[in-house]
Formats: C-alpha cells, sequence, structure tokens
C-alpha cells in the first residue's frame, strides 16, 4: 500500500527496493473550501434535489451579449492562436481607457498585464515581489486563495486580523503594528470590496495604507475585482494613490465572465519585464478568445448595470429577510455580493452547520473557516450573486427550518 505522507518514501518488497512517491510539500494546502461545498451542491442535484447556490460567488448573468457575439465572430474567423504573454494590444489600451474614463488616473497600457483569471494575477504578483520566506500580511477573514497559494509558493501568510471596530477591514495602524510585531513585512494585500464581508476601504483610509507601504518599503497589492459592485459609496483604485500599488482585477464578477478565466494587473512600470517572463513561461498567454470577449464587455454599460440593480435587489432582500429567519448579525456589506453573517449563537461549527443546512433546506453556504480558521467557525457566507427568485426561494426555505428557531427575529 502507498503511504499518503507528504514526501518520497522508501521500503522494501520481497527483497527489492522501491520508492514509493508522493505529493510534494508546497502541495500541502488547505483545499478552498468553498469548492467542496459546490461539489456536495452538485452532488445533491444529480440525486435529483433542487439546490439554491448561494455558496459561490457565481454570478447568474451571463457574459454580456455584446461579449458574446465577439467571441462568436473569432470562433468564425478562426484566429485564435496565442497572443503576446502581456496580452492584447487592443485589450491592454482599453483596459488603461478604463482608468481614465472611472477613475480619473491615467495608466499607460504598457503598465497593463493581462491575466487568465485573477488567480493567475496573484501567481504573478507573489512569485515577481517575494522570495521564499516573505512576510505577507493578509486580512482575517479573507480570501482563502491568497494565503494557500503564497504557501505553496514557500512565502508565509501573516494574518491581519480585523473586527467590527474598524468595520471589518484593516487601518494603516495595524499594519504597522503588526509589521513591528512580526519583524517586518515584505508585502499587504487587501481587497476592497473585500471577500466575504463586502466592506469596503474609505478613500482616506486606502491613502493612508499606500502612504504607509510605500514609507515602509512594504509592497502593496489592491484586490479590486469586485470593483463596480457597490451599493454605498463608488470604491476607489489604489492607484489614485499610489503608482507603486500592484493593481488586480478580473472580468469575473462585474462583468459576469467567470468561466472566461481572464483578468488583468498594472503594475509599476520595472515590473513589466520580470512579470512578463514569468507569464511566458507559466502560461504562454492568456486564452485569445476570452482577451476578444473581454475587450468588447467594456461597451456591455447598460446591460452590466442592470445586473448590479439585480444584485443591488438581491442585497436589500436578504438585509431584510434573514434577521427574519434567524440571521440577525450581518457585517455590514457596502459591496460586492455576499453577506457575512454571525451564526455563533447557532454552532460552534460552521463546517457541520452549512452541511447541514444543505442536507436539509437545499441552501448551499460557505462556512466562514473557509476565510478566517480561527473566528470562522461562527460565521456563515452567503453570496446574492443569484437570480432575485433564488433568493426568495432561499428565504422561503430557511424559515421553513426548525433548526434556527431561536435566532428568529
Amino acid at each position: 500500500m502507498t503511504s499518503d505522507l507528504v514526501g518520497p518514501a522508501a521500503r522494501a518488497i520481497g527483497g527489492e527496493r522501491s520508492l514509493a512517491r508522493a505529493a510534494s510539500f508546497r502541495s500541502a494546502i488547505d483545499s478552498f473550501i468553498v469548492m467542496d461545498v459546490m461539489n456536495r451542491a452538485a452532488a445533491r442535484e444529480a440525486a435529483g434535489h433542487r439546490v439554491i447556490h448561494m455558496e459561490v460567488g457565481q454570478p447568474a448573468s451571463p457574459a454580456p451579449l455584446l461579449a458574446r457575439e465577439a467571441a462568436k465572430r473569432a470562433i468564425d474567423t478562426g484566429a485564435l492562436g496565442y497572443t503576446l504573454a502581456l496580452g492584447t494590444r487592443p485589450l491592454r489600451e482599453r483596459i488603461a481607457r478604463h482608468y481614465r474614463d472611472t477613475y480619473g488616473v491615467e495608466v499607460a497600457p504598457e503598465r497593463v498585464v493581462v491575466t487568465t483569471g485573477s488567480s493567475a494575477g496573484f501567481v504573478l504578483a507573489f512569485l515577481a515581489l517575494f522570495d521564499a520566506g516573505a512576510r505577507v500580511a493578509l486580512p482575517e477573514p479573507g480570501y482563502p486563495c491568497y494565503r494557500h497559494i503564497l504557501s505553496a509558493l514557500g512565502q508565509v501568510p501573516v494574518a491581519l486580523e480585523t473586527n467590527a471596530a474598524t468595520r471589518w477591514m484593516p487601518t494603516a495602524q495595524s499594519i504597522a503594528a503588526l509589521a513591528d510585531a512580526a519583524g517586518g513585512l515584505d508585502g499587504v494585500l487587501i481587497a476592497s470590496p473585500a471577500n466575504p464581508t463586502g466592506t469596503m476601504l474609505e478613500p482616506e483610509r486606502l491613502a493612508e495604507i499606500c502612504r504607509l507601504c510605500e514609507r515602509r518599503g512594504i509592497w502593496f497589492i489592491s484586490d479590486e475585482i469586485y470593483h463596480g459592485l457597490t451599493y454605498t459609496a463608488a470604491a476607489e483604485t489604489a492607484l489614485a494613490h499610489s503608482h507603486e500599488a500592484i493593481v488586480i482585477n478580473s472580468f469575473s464578477k462585474y462583468f459576469s465572465m467567470t468561466g472566461w478565466r481572464v483578468g488583468w494587473m498594472i503594475v509599476p512600470e520595472r515590473l513589466v519585464r520580470p512579470i512578463e517572463r514569468l507569464a511566458q513561461n507559466l502560461y504562454i498567454a492568456p486564452p485569445s478568445i476570452s482577451q476578444v470577449a473581454a475587450l468588447a464587455a467594456f461597451d456591455a454599460h447598460d446591460e452590466l448595470e442592470a445586473n448590479v440593480a439585480v444584485y443591488a435587489r438581491n442585497r436589500e432582500m436578504l438585509l431584510d429577510g434573514l434577521p427574519k429567519v434567524g440571521f440577525a448579525n450581518i457585517v455590514p456589506a457596502d459591496g460586492a455580493f455576499y453577506l457575512y453573517c454571525d451564526v455563533g449563537h447557532l454552532t460552534d461549527d460552521s463546517l457541520a452547520f452549512a452541511n447541514e443546512m444543505l442536507e436539509t433546506t437545499g441552501v448551499a453556504a460557505t462556512p466562514g473557516i473557509d476565510f478566517d480558521p480561527r473566528r470562522g467557525r461562527h460565521f456563515i457566507r452567503f453570496s446574492y450573486a443569484g437570480s432575485s427568485e433564488d433568493m426568495g426561494q432561499a428565504l422561503r426555505r430557511l424559515a421553513a427550518w426548525d433548526r434556527l428557531e431561536v435566532g428568529r427575529a
């Protein structure tokens, strides 16, 4: 029987020596739990059950019509070979124009790197900025793949705890204190709006964090993939305060193009060539058909804003309805399409709670331990990226679940 220990193990069989090889140490990272929840939900659907998907940030709307039509035309022409590693020139120019039109920030197209989704952007950023052993601060709760990717690359994620007192976002003071306590930091990564909380950095706080990082020589990575999905105020890019910031964005969320796997980075000019070398070797180039569609998606403003209006209605529906069915303590949700709910009055095991909710009600949600290994056992994240009909059905199912009786408003 092959050993399941990480790393190679040798043993003798019948006088012969064989090498039983196993996975590397760097692969011994935690799973992305939301994907495991999706697997369980898919299994229930395969068994004939109707599942309401509130576990994953998957827009119910398709890619914009203009994007799909552009992709069809590209398929018909047959010109879908490799592009340059940094992406097509027209798309890089259009992304640069987006910063001028949306934020009033001038960005040279040469600083734009098109990526295979934001996930590739994080890999490229971590490899370009940090050597093995580098310490990178990550807010908790936060997107789990940040810490998993860093760990797989031999880098060190450092928890930057947030709480209600700071509206679940870091401050320059908390980053400085962590850097002092940790013996220094090489980087800080913050998403605004954030996953799982949906909270945002105010412009003044963002500016202060940018100044701190520049002053201390700390790389600042700004995850802006939920820009465009805001309900209390517009999000501001870190580039408004620092051209040293590394910005990562994606066509997955606002543009409803999750499966197309296309995103982008804005980086200081001196990092373009190092990132290009990494991209050439790791990815060759982003998917060409996705870049064609992404370019067209920028012209689908009315359709995209109609999607945001649906999310806004879903948000209001859940902010009103969830407290009535037992989820009264909800973290302030400025943007994205998530509600992060404290369920400490119901459970101290959010994973078991989420599994029970799926099995009993058919509502899939993500346990907080995916986002915060220490405090997440008391939290559940609901995504409201689905249809309004599904949100209403989810509330009705949860209202009928006697497990929530103790928390009814």
